[in-house]
C-alpha cells in the first residue's frame, strides 16, 4: 500500500477491524511515520442495472447514496446508517445471483429501507421516485403510512409492518394555510 503523504510503498498495518462495509485497516508509513486508514470491500461480479427506457449501466452505489442523502437531508440519520442501508441493498442484489436488475427493483428496495429508517425521508424519496404529479398523490402516500401506524394488523393492506412506527397526525382534508406565515401549512 502506497503512503498518500510521501508515496513510499512500504507501510505496516497497525490495526484491522471488520465492519459492515468490509475491512478497515489503520496503516503507518515506514518512511514518514504518518498514519492513514484504508477500507477493503469484497468485489462481486458487476451488477448491471436495466433502466426504464431499456438502457443498461453498471450498478453504482454512489447514485443510491446521492438519492438517500437528499431524502435524509436535515434529518437525524447518520452517514453510517446511510452506508449500512446501501450495503444492505447491495447484499440483497448479490443474493439475487443475477447479472442484471431493473432500476425499479432497486428503487423499491431503497423505499423499503427508508420506510423502516425515517418516514419523512421515505416520503421525500417516494415523491421523487414515484413522480407524484400533485398533492393528492403525496397525501395518499402519507395517508397509507398514517393508517398503517394506527392499525398495525393491516399489513396486508399496507406495504410493511415497519410502517407501524409512524405516528404522523396527518389528515389530508384538513390542510389549510396559516395566515401569519403564508408558506407554512397547519393542521
Amino acid at each position: 500500500m502506497r503512503c498518500p503523504f510521501c508515496e513510499n510503498e512500504e507501510t505496516k498495518v497497525v490495526d484491522s477491524r471488520v465492519g459492515v462495509e468490509g475491512v478497515k485497516r489503520r496503516r503507518e508509513c515506514i518512511r514518514c511515520g504518518l498514519r492513514f486508514s484504508t477500507s477493503e470491500r469484497i468485489q462481486m461480479n458487476p451488477m448491471v442495472v436495466v433502466k426504464q427506457d431499456g438502457r443498461r449501466e453498471e450498478f453504482n452505489r454512489d447514485k443510491i447514496r446521492g438519492g438517500v442523502l437528499a431524502a435524509c437531508a436535515k434529518r437525524a440519520v447518520s452517514v453510517e446508517t446511510i452506508e449500512r442501508l446501501i450495503s444492505d441493498i447491495e447484499k440483497e442484489l448479490e443474493h439475487l445471483a443475477k447479472t442484471e436488475a431493473p432500476s425499479s427493483l432497486i428503487g423499491v428496495m431503497v423505499m423499503e429501507q427508508l420506510r423502516t429508517l425515517d418516514h419523512v425521508a421515505y416520503v421525500r424519496f417516494a415523491s421523487v421516485y414515484r413522480n407524484f404529479q400533485d398533492i393528492e398523490n403525496f397525501a395518499e402516500e402519507v395517508e397509507l403510512l398514517r393508517q398503517a401506524s394506527l392499525d398495525p394488523s393491516s399489513s396486508g393492506k399496507s406495504r410493511t409492518n415497519a410502517e407501524a412506527q409512524l405516528s404522523l397526525p396527518f389528515n389530508p382534508g384538513s390542510v389549510s394555510r396559516n395566515k401569519k406565515s403564508p408558506g407554512r401549512l397547519k393542521k
